[in-house]
């Protein structure tokens, strides 16, 4: 029996990436016309069956995996979301799969719109990155009779797997680290309750320093957005207190790119003055001009994760994983002073 053409062999073929034949053939925006027409054209000369015509004849499992991320990830300073969905994108190609993205705006979200991939019947399965709406997720699940994955967030109901980084884990190390080099009166920076993720690394914090023995102070936790939209905005939010404390973690590197120009505009050095942490190890380049000390998300581990689990239920397999978590690790940089 011919071994099966693969994504990869066509990629390999015009010197181009898989996540651009996925495209290509998938009909999706990002590839020129003229290079659309060459994959094509090598797909069909190579006998390359698209996943939806292998199904049909039952030869292989190979399938149609959309992505939905709401339009307020996408923006220019939360690409973090972006850079998970290539990840996403990569691992599924190297399965033999597509990937289709669709952006979800606030006026479907806000009214539980079935997503275009479900209606159309275009996606086999759906993975949704980052926290949408609580009713809108309840909608999806009653309308989409499909397998839904929650990447980079969980529900309280845990009924859909989800794959998170560890939050909890990963803020607990970064406030003990500050420890380590003398700070005792360490402050918090993140909108407490407006997503799972910014809670835990709330929660996080909050062991480190009841282990240390240190009281936190109200005034010592900054919120940093808007819990409805998701908008971070300094002058609102972040309100410096009176009894200053030495460092701050901030649960985002975006929040602590926020949070530095305001401490500037109130005199303070970074990190002379005072440490800052974040959390992601990732930045859009030039938003941060201090090397920022912060916990990295293993995004290549949960992409894989994700794609491991939905191709699992996709095959038939009688799976639930539940809530995978995975572990990251401290990226030390020029953000914290040692005052011990």
């Amino acid at each position: 029996m011919a071994k099966a053409v693969k994504l990869a062999d066509i990629a390999e073929r015009l010197s181009v990436s898989t996540v651009t034949v996925s495209k290509a053939l998938s009909g999706q925006k990002g590839v020129s016309e003229e290079m659309r027409e060459k994959i094509k054209s090598l797909a069909e000369e190579l006998g390359y069956q698209q996943p939806s015509a292998r199904k049909s004849r039952n030869t292989g499992n190979s399938y149609n995996i959309g992505v939905l991320i709401a339009t307020r990830y996408m923006g220019l300073y939360e690409s973090f979301y972006w850079q998970m969905y290539q990840q996403v994108a990569t691992k599924a190609v190297s399965k033999g799969c597509f990937t289709l993205m669709e952006a979800v705006g606030e006026k479907e979200e806000k009214n539980g719109t079935v997503p275009i991939l479900i209606q159309e019947q275009k996606a086999d399965s759906l993975i949704i990155i980052g926290r949408m709406q609580d009713e809108y997720l309840k909608a999806l699940n009653r309308k989409a009779s499909v397998p839904i994955l929650y990447l980079d967030f969980c529900t309280e109901d845990r009924k859909t797997d989800a794959v998170i980084s560890d939050s909890y884990y990963g803020a607990y190390r970064l406030t003990n680290y500050l420890f380590d080099m003398g700070h005792h009166k360490i402050g918090y920076i993140g909108t407490i309750l407006s997503t799972g993720s910014i809670t835990d690394r709330y929660l996080g914090y909050m062991k480190s320093m009841m282990e240390h023995g240190e009281k936190i102070k109200d005034e010592w936790l900054l919120e940093d957005r808007d819990k409805e939209t998701g908008v971070i905005d300094a002058d609102l939010y972040m309100k410096l207190p009176e009894d200053m404390p030495t460092a701050f973690v901030c649960n985002s590197d975006v929040t602590a790119s926020y949070f530095i120009p305001k401490l500037r505009q109130n005199g303070y050095r970074v990190p002379e003055d005072i440490s800052v942490v974040g959390y992601d190890n990732y930045l859009y380049p030039g938003l941060c001009d201090v090397p920022l000390t912060t916990y990295e998300v293993d995004i290549k581990e949960m992409a894989r994760r994700a794609i491991h689990i939905m191709l699992k239920k996709l095959n038939g397999e009688n799976y639930r994983q539940g809530i995978s978590i995975v572990e990251g690790h401290l990226v030390i940089r020029e953000s914290v002073t040692d005052i011990s």
